[in-house]
């Protein structure tokens, strides 16, 4: 039995889960460094006397930034290894929240966001392939899910340092602790992060056998004496791939999937206070709202974690999706009771991240280790595409008369098209993977 089989069903052990816990980590450092924009926006607007149009385009920039680090740094990995490519995005994310602190103008702040958010996507990207390749079978979907824990738990803890650092000394102080909490995290992962094992039998680079060896002592696996051997074929990283006969339908299933998914989870996310203060809450019960929507968001990736490692990745993002939708028709009936909203809020929160969470779950098990970095990045990207313009969409929607509220409904509706693209995509894997 190869190693990648004695990986796949073999109980997770302590050091699996440390590293599955490192990748946590990786997502609770972008949680923070994503939102620090949102945190400061009041305080960098008043400093420097911003136009509404110019804030909107710092708020938006980091997500650009994210969207093309997805898009043409995460697939890299595939090709020089997870290791380095997360160490050199943390540099670059570091870098990015540094530079910030010394910018003097709203240009120069968002060159910052865009480098910051090129260093996120690679991150974001590879730390979910990484938590992959290095959990069971069993426990794959739990291990990528909670990565978005991380993500919603770094926005909370952002959220509440932000509010202590800006009073006593001022928004550039958010930026400087982002960078150097990275810059720790930096030290952490060069000194203790492995690379992949799956990447190394599979790429088999420089030393590679004495590094698998190294792994798989800790990971408890059987040492080998010779580097097996692999198919020229199995070694070429290309998008092609992403089309093949096999994975073509899937993969644009899934990208249209995040697409809708992380739109509709984006725009519940950015525009929640406003709207609500505008159907006729005050601005600190919008505010309330929107820190129990990313409460619940914690729970989600949880929970979508837990139920996944029992069941079918693809069936239980398919009973999220449907809820997602339901819950948030049941918040836009309950959104001018406030009590009420709150609690569904978290709901609201809890199934939509579980989502996100099993979109990324779902992507890391669909793609073979040769091109994983290559089409979770790809499909992240398009999400990140949906992230960016639902805010802005809803921005111009708001401009044109539409209801606040019934903003909502559209979001639910994109909801359904992440579950329509979720049965196609498993009708087609059923039908692949039928018995002969």
């Amino acid at each position: 039995m190869d190693l990648k089989a004695q990986l796949a069903q073999k109980p997770m052990n302590h050091y699996q889960w440390f590293v599955v816990a490192l990748c946590i980590l990786l997502n609770i450092v972008d949680g923070y460094d994503v939102m620090v924009m949102a945190f400061t926006s009041t305080a960098v607007s008043a400093d420097w006397q911003l136009s509404g149009s110019m804030l909107g385009i710092l708020l938006s920039i980091g997500f650009i930034g994210m969207a093309l680090g997805s898009f043409l740094i995460a697939p890299q990995a595939d090709k020089i290894g997870r290791r380095k490519l997360i160490l050199l995005c943390l540099a670059i994310c570091g870098l990015g929240m540094f530079l910030s602190t010394l910018t003097s103008n709203a240009y120069q702040l968002a060159t910052c966001r865009l480098l910051t958010g090129l260093g996120i996507g690679g991150i974001l990207t590879n730390s979910s392939v990484v938590a992959n390749e290095f959990a069971s079978q069993k426990w794959k979907s739990l291990a990528v899910s909670l990565l978005s824990m991380g993500y919603a738990v770094g926005a909370v803890m952002g959220g509440m340092i932000a509010y202590h650092l800006i009073g006593s000394q001022g928004w550039r102080s958010v930026f400087l602790f982002g960078g150097g909490v990275t810059l720790v995290v930096f030290l952490v992962c060069l000194c203790v992060l492995p690379e992949s094992l799956e990447y190394l039998v599979v790429k088999q680079p420089k030393n590679a056998l004495d590094k698998i060896n190294v792994i798989a002592r800790k990971v408890s696996l059987d040492q080998l004496s010779s580097m097996p051997t692999m198919a020229p074929n199995t070694q070429k990283t290309s998008v092609k791939k992403l089309f093949s006969e096999q994975l073509a339908v899937q993969t644009l299933c899934i990208w249209v999937a995040f697409f809708t998914v992380m739109a509709g989870f984006y725009f519940i996310l950015s525009w929640t206070p406003k709207i609500l203060a505008m159907a006729g809450m005050s601005m600190q019960q919008g505010v309330n709202l929107g820190v129990f929507l990313n409460i619940g968001g914690i729970l989600g990736a949880i929970l979508m974690g837990s139920i996944s490692a029992h069941f079918k990745i693809h069936r239980i993002l398919a009973l999220f999706l449907v809820v997602t939708a339901l819950s948030i028709l049941l918040f836009v009936s309950f959104a001018h009771v406030y009590h009420y909203a709150l609690w569904i809020g978290v709901l609201v929160g809890m199934m939509a991240n579980g989502c996100i969470a099993g979109l990324y779950a779902l992507s890391t098990v669909t793609y073979p280790t040769e091109i994983r970095a290559t089409g979770v990045g790809f499909a992240i990207s398009l999400g990140r595409i949906g992230a960016i313009l639902a805010p802005l969409g809803a921005g111009y929607f708001l401009d044109a008369g539409i209801s606040p509220l019934n903003l909502y409904l559209f979001a639910a509706f994109l909801f359904v098209i992440g579950f329509i693209m979720l049965l196609i995509s498993y009708r087609h894997y059923k039908t692949i993977h039928a018995p002969v």
